[in-house]
């Protein structure tokens, strides 16, 4: 396929361009440890920043992967894990942006829920007019599942041809709430980021409930390099032309192979991760309400909020609607990801 921005891509850039160079790899799934960054600009300022671990699984290792790991379990219970069926939820839309659009589901089998998740995300990719071979492959970053409770603010997808060639993005958003919506971006979307490296990029309007603290009408800036011995990741919220929200994901270091050893490291380092970034995102709600940043009621704007899994009661039914912003009082009722 031709670089449709005229890019010279870089295959050191990304892990799967191993496979173009004749590299021999015994796996492609690594473990990234990060640091996550949100810094808020308007209307007032607010940082913080915190470390964890990502999972970075290619979806064609998972079951040489379920045979090899005894600390990381598949599709079973265990102290840490990864269920395929929590990611891309079929079922229909709730308030679709196109009213007709039917949600996007394999032809084999019917249940997208029943499919392997591999076949739902090119499935999606074929919903939005991204066509991707059989082989392309899927490269998944994510946390895992610990002691059974799972959350992930924001899983990652990265899709590429078996040569290395990116073809898209798929960020997959998810609230405390548990809705779920998905953004897409293609290879139309590569552009050079600032640091010249080849990244997707998209604006787009949210029309999501991430945070009570920003109102759903704002846009995503997403920048997402492919992952390779850097991971560089970047979505940041615009109110028209003026940048109010930074949220950045950057290694620390060079991957490391997924294996047990390194799993337990990181198991020792950042224990009970996901209960950190549930705990993290509480805490933060708790410092800007105490900021008096206005907050944003969840059932204010429901019909502007679009394209979405697991709707909650709040847009789904069909009860008195709120006022549009509310006073600094406690946003206790109304939880939702901080970014």
């Amino acid at each position: 396929m031709e670089n449709p921005v005229n890019l010279r891509l870089r295959p050191q850039s990304c892990v799967f361009a191993h496979l173009a160079r004749g590299a021999v790899l015994r796996m492609l799934s690594r473990l990234y440890e990060c640091s996550v960054m949100h810094a808020r600009l308007h209307p007032r300022a607010h940082r913080f920043a915190y470390r964890i671990y990502f999972l970075a699984l290619d979806l064609d290792e998972l079951p040489s992967l379920a045979r090899r790991l005894r600390l990381l379990r598949f599709d079973r219970p265990g102290l840490l894990s990864f269920h395929q069926r929590d990611y891309l939820p079929d079922g229909p839309l709730h308030n679709p942006t196109t009213p007709d659009a039917a949600p996007p589901a394999p032809a084999s089998p019917p249940s997208a829920s029943a499919a392997p998740l591999k076949a739902r995300v090119l499935a999606l990719l074929a919903a939005r007019g991204i066509e991707a071979p059989a082989d392309a492959r899927v490269l998944l970053l994510t946390l895992p599942r610990v002691l059974g409770y799972q959350f992930n603010p924001a899983s990652f997808y990265f899709i590429s041809r078996a040569d290395g060639t990116p073809l898209a993005a798929i960020t997959e958003v998810t609230n405390t709430f548990r809705e779920t919506k998905h953004y897409v971006v293609g290879a139309e979307g590569l552009r050079a980021d600032p640091a010249q490296e080849t990244a997707f990029h998209l604006r787009t309007p949210k029309h999501f409930y991430v945070s009570p603290f920003s109102d759903v009408d704002l846009a995503f800036d997403f920048r997402l390099r492919p992952p390779g011995e850097r991971l560089v990741l970047q979505i940041d919220d615009y109110e028209g032309e003026r940048r109010t929200l930074i949220s950045t994901v950057t290694s620390l270091a060079p991957p490391l192979p997924l294996r047990d050893r390194s799993l337990a490291w990181f198991s020792l380092k950042y224990p009970l991760v996901t209960l950190k970034v549930i705990a993290a995102i509480h805490w933060e709600a708790l410092r800007l309400w105490a900021k008096r940043v206005p907050w944003f009621a969840k059932a204010a704007r429901a019909a502007d909020q679009r394209d979405l899994h697991h709707p909650h009661a709040s847009v789904a039914g069909h009860g008195p609607r709120r006022a549009d912003v509310a006073s600094p009082a406690s946003p206790a009722a109304t939880p939702a990801t901080i970014r």
